[in-house]
């Protein structure tokens, strides 16, 4: 495995050296070190989104998910990709231009600042708060991600991938911040395709087309050709839905929603939002397939295996049919480039946190850039210290923290962009009602109907409408008193 191990270190090393020429463009401000001064090319910006949304989810989690159910996980992006249409095509460019409206350098300031500026402190704190807890388990869970492929192709310790991916992530954010992210986002993006797709190619190579595929997957298993789930309790369209509003909820998570923010102009959004579908659909397409030719190729992983550990077992899927399949060498760029997207998540992340801290929950270091730089660094040891402590599954931990964001903070977002009146105590209901409505229903009896972000996001707007609604009335009898 020496020639792996070297064409991994030296791919590493590449994003650690583009991450510290960003030093050069860097500024000593916390706008630049948050938002990299607004100046962030469309093409770094698309390539950087598509990057970080795209975690180890896709690589680990998404992959085992494929593994394990077959062609059904088709639908699940499917979905994710519309819902991310949506977003591109409403919210981005409304991120841009509010935000610099209003010269806000974090999503949670943003959610506390009404159209005119007047800041709603409780809803910009709790954002922060939020922000925090979500997004360390979040960029703890791309650690583990990073971590269990080490350990499936050398046999490491988990805690040799965990560690190795903190260091290399503080690293280069140290050095250039978002800019620094972003640039090595890029990089990672390319490398994260290009091996994806090498894997894919060598997979057909090995077991045919799509029709040997589909019938070995019959051969194997008749289930993991069924394409529409048994005993949906609300029918199919509602489970298709559910996935719809799960990529909507791209709209609460602040790593990525900061890259809009950081973009040169409002009308480079557009430019920036092709790039990342020419990207994302691709890896989307290549992700799925390539997770279903695993399960031809290596039948057994799940033989023996108990069923509270299939989802662990599954997501070292993408190591072994690798290992089974590429060349050293090219072994040793899916290996980084799996690697890549664990990191262009983690740092993302991390940035967002240490904005939460900064600018949000202690305001007074808002103009401080030793305190982001700090903020970052204990984010980043709390991340890691997750990472070895929690025993949930990739898939699971990204899941959860996703939905508790997307529901917390996209509904309360929209509203905000849509430039509507919202009283502090609506918007602290509203985050309330959607932290609490995923958090039942994806724990509840309705948990497989449907995706948890549809609820999530359909309980707070409810909530809006109430007040819509009684609002009107409310200032009547509030006139005559």
């Amino acid at each position: 495995m020496t020639a792996v191990a070297i064409t991994f270190l030296a791919c590493l090393a590449c994003f650690a050296l583009i991450g510290a020429a960003s030093v050069r463009r860097s500024q000593p401000t916390t706008v630049d070190y948050l938002v990299a001064g607004r100046s962030v090319s469309p093409w770094l910006t698309g390539l950087s989104s598509a990057a970080t949304n795209n975690s180890g989810f896709m690589f680990i989690g998404l992959f085992g998910f494929a593994y394990r159910y077959g062609v059904q996980a088709i639908w699940l992006q499917l979905g994710w990709i519309l819902g991310d249409v949506a977003a591109w095509l409403w919210v981005h460019r409304r991120v841009r231009e509010y935000s610099a409206e209003h010269d806000v350098a974090s999503v949670p300031r943003l959610l506390g600042t009404a159209p005119g500026g007047r800041v709603s402190r409780p809803i910009m704190v709790v954002a922060g708060l939020l922000t925090f807890v979500f997004l360390s388990g979040y960029a703890a869970a791309q650690l583990k991600a990073g971590s269990a492929t080490l350990t499936g192709m050398f046999g490491w310790a988990p805690s040799i991938g965990v560690v190795l991916g903190a260091v290399i992530v503080v690293t280069y954010c140290f050095a250039g911040g978002l800019r620094a992210s972003i640039w090595t986002d890029a990089a990672q993006a390319i490398v994260m395709l290009v091996a994806l797709l090498a894997l894919l190619g060598y997979a057909v190579a090995s077991v045919g087309g799509p029709v040997a595929l589909e019938r070995a997957l019959a051969a194997a298993d008749p289930a993991l050709v069924d394409w529409v789930p048994r005993s949906l309790r609300f029918g199919f369209a509602v489970y298709f839905v559910g996935f719809v509003f799960g990529g909507l909820g791209a709209v609460g998570q602040p790593h990525i929603l900061v890259r809009s923010m950081a973009v040169r102009s409002p009308a480079s959004i557009a430019l920036a939002g092709r790039v990342y579908f020419a990207w994302y659909v691709p890896f989307s397409i290549a992700a799925v397939t390539a997770a279903l030719y695993a399960r031809v190729l290596l039948p057994d992983l799940l033989v023996g295996v108990e069923p509270g550990a299939a989802a662990m077992v599954a997501e070292q899927s993408l190591p072994a049919v690798a290992t089974l399949l590429l060349p050293k060498v090219l072994l040793g760029v899916l290996l980084a480039g799996v690697f890549a997207a664990t990191m262009s998540t983690a740092d993302s992340q991390i940035l967002s946190c240490s904005a939460a801290v900064t600018q949000d929950v202690w305001p007074r270091l808002a103009r401080s850039v030793v305190a982001s730089k700090l903020a970052t660094l204990t984010v980043a040891a709390l991340a890691t210290l997750i990472a070895l402590w929690a025993s949930a599954d990739v898939f699971g931990l990204v899941l959860g923290a996703w939905s508790a964001l997307g529901a917390a903070l996209g509904p309360v977002l929209l509203i905000r962009l849509a430039r509507l009146p919202l009283p502090t105590a609506v918007g602290l209901a509203m985050m309330a009602a959607g932290l609490a409505t995923v958090t039942w229903w994806s724990r509840g009896p309705y948990a497989g109907a449907a995706f948890e972000l549809l609820p999530g996001f359909v309980v707070p707007l409810a909530i809006y409408g109430v007040f819509l609604a009684a609002a009107p009335r409310v200032m009547s009898a509030s006139r005559r008193r």
